[in-house]
């Protein structure tokens, strides 16, 4: 048999040595291109309201994130570097981001309060309406844990589930025989229960608004921050106004959840409220009620 035959032969019969196998190859660098990618996601995550399933660029980005781990942690380096921390990246919620504390996009209580009311009681009625939403959203621990659950919440509600706590607390008051203002260091329900019990519901004007300063205006504020920023979208006007909670919303109530004033709503049991929620805690002076640092979902001290 020739050399040529014979060599032949062998390749056809499997028998010669098999080629070497190729080198993996390294991942691709990230270009500047990549880098604004992940900067375009993530200012898609800033804008609450916008939805993946209406923006294929932004479903394209989040697919990118998803199945491309090298852009995932570029995107999750650019949050980070402007202070914001990503709590999930999914088709249901887009990049769902929340600012943290030293963040340029950190809401303050503070401002927002002052906006609403220069009265420094205003400042724990407006933090309280925030708890009391967050509690009326997600009813149950396993609400805020079903990723498909969508909580409804109306102002009127909300303002009653207050009411009743007030008159709960006010019974446990007489009944330790406290009839004046508790301490300072009293609980921070204990503390503010009679402030908020002595302001007007509605307190309408003549053409029927409702005042800014009364429970069911401070609510209604705290509602309308709380569409404007995608946490809940507004279903009709009953009841002084109905909502639905959104995915992001769920999101920051689970991520601010084990509150202090959470365990006092489920001690005085009004009503089979969840564990996840902002809190507000005892204030310095009880006479200029304060939301402690950290505690004012979804705001900074």
């Amino acid at each position: 048999m020739s050399e040529y035959h014979a060599a032949h032969t062998d390749a056809w019969s499997g028998t010669a040595d098999p080629a070497p196998a190729a080198e993996p190859s390294a991942p691709a660098p990230v270009t500047p291109a990549d880098a604004a990618d992940a900067a375009r996601l993530v200012s898609f995550g800033l804008q609450p309201k916008l939805l993946p399933a209406r923006d294929a660029e932004y479903a394209e980005l989040l697919r990118r994130y998803r199945e491309e781990p090298a852009f995932a942690r570029l995107a999750d380096a650019v949050a980070t570097g402007l202070g914001l921390i990503v709590m999930e990246v999914s088709t249901r919620a887009g990049m769902a981001v929340t600012a943290g504390e030293d963040s340029v996009f950190a809401v303050r209580m503070g401002d927002y309060a002052r906006r609403a009311s220069s009265d420094s009681a205003d400042r724990f009625l407006h933090g309280l309406a925030h708890l009391a939403v967050a509690a009326m959203a997600f009813p149950r621990p396993e609400d805020l844990a079903d990723n498909g659950y969508i909580g409804r919440i109306t102002v009127n509600g909300v303002d009653a589930f207050v009411r009743q706590a007030c008159h709960r607390l006010e019974e446990r008051a007489e009944e330790h025989g406290d009839i004046t203002d508790p301490a300072t260091d009293a609980p921070g329900l204990e503390a503010g229960w009679r402030i908020y019990a002595r302001r007007s519901a509605t307190g309408a004007t003549k053409d029927a608004r409702r005042l800014a300063g009364s429970t069911t205006g401070i609510i209604g504020k705290a509602v309308a921050f709380l569409t404007d920023s995608g946490f809940l979208q507004r279903t009709g006007d009953d009841a002084g106004g109905a909502y639905r909670t959104t995915a992001r919303y769920q999101l920051q109530v689970r991520d601010m959840a084990g509150s202090a004033a959470m365990a006092e709503l489920l001690e005085l049991g009004v009503v089979p409220v969840s564990d996840g929620t902002a809190t507000l805690l005892p204030p310095p002076d009880a006479d200029r009620p304060e939301l402690a640092a950290d505690q004012g979902l979804p705001f900074h001290a």
